[in-house]
Formats: C-alpha cells, structure tokens, sequence
C-alpha cells in the first residue's frame, strides 16, 4: 500500500507543474495512510523533471521522523502534519507559490467568493490567516504555520472540506482534500478564482455576490441534494 502511495503522490506533485502553479520547486505535495500512521511527502529541493516515485520520502505522523526515503521529507512537511493531525478527514494536502493566491497572501487578504466559479468549490472567502510573532517563527516556523492554519480555521468555524484551502499570510496557499489529487485541483482552481477575483476587483472594488446565489451552486454540487455531473 505504501508504493500505491508513493505513487498517488508523485503524480500529484507531477500535476503541479503540468498546470502551470509550480515552477522549479516551489511546491509540495503530500498524502496520507492513517492506518500505517505514515504521510508521504515530496523531498525538499530535489527539481520535479528529476523525480521519480521510489524519491517520495515517508514520515511518521506521530514523531515527525524519517519512516523511509534516501532524501530529507519537504521542509513544510511540519506545515503538512499538523493539518493530518488535527483533521483526520484530510487526505491530501498541497503548499504552492502560484502567483495569484500569493498575491492575496501578500496582501493579507481573504480571496473574496465573487462568482459562481468560486462557489462550486469554496462554500464563502478563502481565508487569509493572520501573520506569524517573530517568536513563532523563530521558535517553529513550519509547525507553527500549520498551528496558525488550523487556528483560523477553527476562529471562523470552517468545515476544512467545505473551504479546502487558506492563504497565510506573507507566504501562500495550502490546499487539501480527500486524498493527494484533491488536494492539487484545489491548488488549481483557488489560483484560478484568485485570478479572477484579482481581475474583477480592479474592475468593480464594490463587486460581492449574493449569499443564495453561493449556496445554491455549492449546494447544487455538494450538498446533501446535489445534482450536478452523473450518477
């Protein structure tokens, strides 16, 4: 199971650079087998054209050590634990620096649901944490962003799989969902409503929509009735 593993994840990682939000490494995809107690990572630095799937490096999600791999795991593998810990409905998780969500990170602010777009996949704003001390990042700055992570989102009471991703603050968005491909559309698509809010902002700083127009295009693909694709 873990090579299946290995596997999920390098083509998730894989998928990163084919949609164009990751360019040389500046990215990281990671999953999960909670049976085994074992998250798989990307190792840290090592170029994308050169990776293979025996690369990925396994880590215990309970001590943060090294289970298997020749390379040292991501340096947010910390970021990525934290998140396994705290939400056990989490399966994947993705950090990238696509330029659109960073823009919102950069400018502490939340990617507004504008459209319908967004609504298919974030039930309201994608947050934007706040930024970290100085002491938290000195003291554990990949751990504490995961810390911050989960802070906002248990401070704004979001369901992590109804908003599947965030922004932190000064640094860029992390995504997640039911196993390391979800987590990488996400990655996609909250660049992509980035990007179209950043756009629509500049055209209409005024620009908001209606609170029964998100839920009934949320709803209509996630809720309990939903009806949109094939059975």
């Amino acid at each position: 199971m873990l090579e299946e593993l290995k596997q999920a994840v390098f083509e998730a990682n894989m998928e990163l650079t084919a949609r164009g939000v990751v360019i040389y490494t500046w990215g990281n995809v990671s999953g999960i087998d909670r049976s085994k107690g074992i998250i798989v990572i990307k190792p840290s630095g090592v170029e994308y054209d050169a990776m293979t799937p025996e690369d990925m490096v396994a880590v215990d999600l309970e001590t943060g050590k090294t289970a298997e791999g020749k390379w040292k795991p991501s340096s947010d593998t910390k970021t990525h634990l934290e998140l396994y810990r705290q939400f056990p409905e989490l399966g994947g998780v993705t950090h990238t620096h696509s330029v659109n969500a960073v823009a919102f990170a950069q400018a502490g602010m939340d990617v507004p649901a504008l459209g319908t777009t967004h609504a298919d996949y974030f039930y309201g704003p994608v947050p934007c944490t706040r930024a970290l001390t100085q002491e938290e990042v000195e003291t554990d700055y990949e751990g504490n962003t995961g810390k911050v992570i989960v802070e906002t989102l248990h401070d704004r009471q979001i369901e992590p799989l109804a908003v599947p991703g965030i922004v932190v603050r000064n640094h860029g968005p992390f995504t997640w969902g039911k196993d390391p491909a979800a987590s990488v559309y996400h990655a996609v698509v909250l660049d992509t409503v980035a990007d179209m809010a950043i756009k629509t902002l500049a055209l209409n700083s005024g620009a908001a929509m209606p609170q029964y127009i998100l839920d009934k295009h949320y709803m209509r693909k996630h809720g309990p009735n939903a009806y949109y694709g094939q059975k």
